[in-house]
């Protein structure tokens, strides 16, 4: 079996991780999406809620497991769950200087591949960061992400009756 890990924090997942998890899935017999925490970031949603955004999500595709990374480094991670391949989306060559350390690192550790794809054009200005500025702004995300996830955001939305974040 091909197992491949797609790891990150999705805080909020979003149209552009969906589609490269998407792709990922046809070319691999099972996709893991490991949903990380970096105690260092401010999320906006908890572990929990991106793990449900995602299975929500991802829940018509077959062969996607959606889990938490937990702690620890995501080669022995990848290592763990007989994964030989981690994959990436790419949406600039920022996305990729900033990758190919952490890749190179990975399979000198366990032996684990890095796969990049790269994101498609209708995504590559998003970022889970601007999703969540411009919503809480007001602004409409809609075309963005996906509805759980929408639903989420605009329940945190100025005018929707809750602070946002809260």
């Amino acid at each position: 079996m091909r197992r491949a890990v797609c790891p990150g924090s999705f805080d909020p997942i979003h149209n552009g991780h969906l589609e490269v998890i998407a792709r990922a899935s046809g070319l691999f017999d099972e996709i893991i999406v490991a949903v990380s925490t970096n105690y260092a970031k401010k999320y906006r949603f908890t572990l929990d809620e991106r793990l449900q955004m995602a299975s929500e999500t991802f829940a018509a595709l077959r062969g996607i497991i959606i889990e938490p990374m937990g702690e620890g480094l995501l080669a022995q991670y990848c290592r763990d769950r007989g994964a030989s391949t981690i994959v990436k989306g790419l949406r600039s060559s920022s996305d990729f200087d900033y990758e190919l350390p952490m890749a190179t690192m990975n399979r000198q550790l366990n032996g684990v591949e890095t796969v990049f794809l790269p994101g498609d054009s209708r995504y590559l200005h998003l970022s889970s960061t601007l999703i969540k500025e411009v919503a809480k702004l007001g602004g409409d995300v809609s075309d963005y992400v996906p509805k759980s996830v929408l639903r989420r955001l605009l329940a945190g939305a100025p005018g929707r009756g809750t602070a946002f974040g809260q």
